[in-house]
This record gives C-alpha cells, sequence and structure tokens, in this order.
C-alpha cells in the first residue's frame, strides 16, 4: 500500500496544507517564528505515533469485542543536535477498556507490534528526496 501525502504553501504565507485524499490539516509556525501559530509546526506532526497507535488498537479492539471507553496518548521529544532533531522521544498510553488487564495489555501489545509510524522510526526507514524543482517567479 502506497501512501502519498501533498502538501502546499498558502501564496506569500507560513501557511500551507497538507492533504492525503479529500482530508486536509494545517501546517503553520508559531507566531513568535514568523508564523500565524493556526496550524501544527513539523515538530508538533509526531502526533501521528499516537494516532497511528491508537487507531491500531481500536481495530484489534474491534475484532476481539473489548469496548474501549478512551485512549489517551501523547508524544514528548526534545529538539537538538546538528542538524536538528528529535531527541529522547517518548510515547505514553492509558487505555481504559471494558475488559481484564490483561486483555488491554494484549490490545497495548498488538499496537507495539503493528503501529506503522511508531516502526518507521524504530526501524530506522530512510527517507530521501525524489525530486526537486527551483520555478524562478516571473
Amino acid at each position: 500500500m502506497m501512501t502519498a501525502v501533498d502538501i502546499r504553501t498558502m501564496s506569500d504565507s507560513s501557511l500551507a496544507a497538507g492533504s492525503a485524499g479529500p482530508r486536509t490539516v494545517t501546517i503553520d509556525r508559531a507566531n513568535e517564528t514568523g508564523g500565524y501559530g493556526l496550524g501544527f509546526n513539523g515538530g508538533e506532526l509526531l502526533l501521528a505515533i499516537g494516532g497511528c497507535y491508537r487507531n491500531d488498537s481500536s481495530r484489534k479492539a474491534g475484532k476481539r469485542r473489548i469496548p474501549v471507553r478512551n485512549v489517551q496518548d501523547g508524544v514528548r521529544a526534545d529538539w537538538s543536535g546538528e542538524p536538528v532533531r528529535a531527541r529522547n522521544l517518548s510515547f505514553h498510553v492509558a487505555v481504559e477498556a471494558a475488559a481484564r488487564q490483561q486483555d488491554i495489555l494484549d490490545l497495548n501489545q498488538h499496537a507495539e507490534r503493528a503501529a506503522e509510524i511508531p516502526n518507521s522510526l524504530r526501524f530506522g526507514t530512510q527517507e530521501k528526496r525524489a525530486e526537486f524543482k527551483a520555478i524562478p517567479l516571473r
């Protein structure tokens, strides 16, 4: 399965729209760094780690007929180094479900094995720029 995400910057702005099929997310910078503060910055998009985990545990809970009442997760990272990158990346999760504790722990283990974005980070997926176009204004 191939995933394609397009990001387009609004004219003369720090704002951008990221889209995947019919869905969009606003990408921006904080006011202090020249943005409008209207969307997520690149680092905040690490929330995809939590979203991926939640989707996988919810899917498995549905297959096992475990009613999940609440999933809370969070991602934390320190930004440093040259080049700057996320360090000390940690992921926190709490699952509340109408199930035995062991069944909830099993859901967590499934999500740990199945979640694509955490696995991509954990196993070191390489990224490369496939194309770059320089387009002068006329």
